[in-house]
């Protein structure tokens, strides 16, 4: 492709849209996956967060980043009014000329920069097919393996330290070793994904939360579920996506922490 020598917004979002099938991926309503938030001039710095918080508005403001690439956008919430928390986000943005742009589920399931593919290869496991259905797609991963459990929550302890948060294990004994597993990012947790789960002979489910009867029912199943937190599971693919941006384009990034220790 030809890479223009100072990229627009409209550049970055094209590329970034075409590689991650934005317009053909399903997701929440709230999602509003693309750009939602424009500026004028060409992009200079870009900076990428799970969320768009105030806290990430003003961090990336703060490193001269005026293109701001979330997981979770400033819709997640649904329809708001123009107040509050909500206005000084928006006000932020626009006074300081910070474009946003989002990318939920289309992020989530990305075959090579996506959260599950990349949490799958930190943790060392090679997925061989889909999981967690969502209408037409599958969000994330699953495969074989023969490790300890143990083991491979040692990895995901360390994972969820790493990035502010901790690991809850459930099911983890000395002796259990996990022969298939299945890893679903975010909130990936459900009745829904322990049946799927189950259906598909898995022993050991990888997320990021989930509600409480979701480890009750993963004891029914005889699955143990590793909770490594809802952040720490997001983090990869805003980061892939800086290192995208830059490769292409040349555009400087920046990754804003911001654990929320869930």
């Amino acid at each position: 492709m030809h890479v223009p020598a100072q990229p627009s917004l409209a550049d970055v979002a094209r590329h970034l849209d075409a590689m991650l099938c934005t317009t053909d991926v399903p997701d929440y309503p709230g999602a509003m996956n693309g750009v939602q938030v424009e500026h004028d001039g060409p992009v200079r710095r870009c900076a990428v967060a799970v969320d768009a918080s105030l806290h990430t508005i003003d961090a990336a403001i703060a490193s001269g980043a005026n293109l701001l690439v979330v997981h979770h956008g400033l819709f997640w919430g649904g329809s708001q009014p123009l107040r509050g928390r909500i206005f000084q986000r928006v006000r932020r943005l626009l006074a300081h000329d910070v474009a946003v742009y989002a990318s939920h589920l289309p992020l989530d399931l990305h075959p090579t920069l996506g959260n599950n593919v990349l949490m799958a290869r930190e943790l060392e496991l090679t997925p061989s097919g889909g999981f967690a259905r969502f209408q037409s797609i599958t969000v994330g991963v699953m495969g074989d393996a023969d490790v300890e459990t143990s083991s491979l929550a040692s990895r995901c302890g360390a994972l969820a330290r790493r990035e502010g948060g901790q690991l809850v294990a459930v099911g983890v004994t000395p002796e259990r070793r996990t022969l298939r597993w299945a890893l679903c990012t975010g909130a990936g947790a459900s009745s829904d994904t322990l049946r799927e789960a189950s259906a598909a002979g898995v022993d050991t489910l990888i997320v990021g939360e989930g509600p409480h009867h979701t480890a009750v029912e993963a004891s029914e199943l005889g699955i143990a579920v590793l909770y490594v937190g809802h952040y720490a599971t997001e983090t990869f693919g805003v980061r892939a996506l800086g290192a995208e941006i830059e490769r292409t384009f040349g555009i400087p990034w920046s990754f804003v922490a911001a654990p929320t220790g869930l």
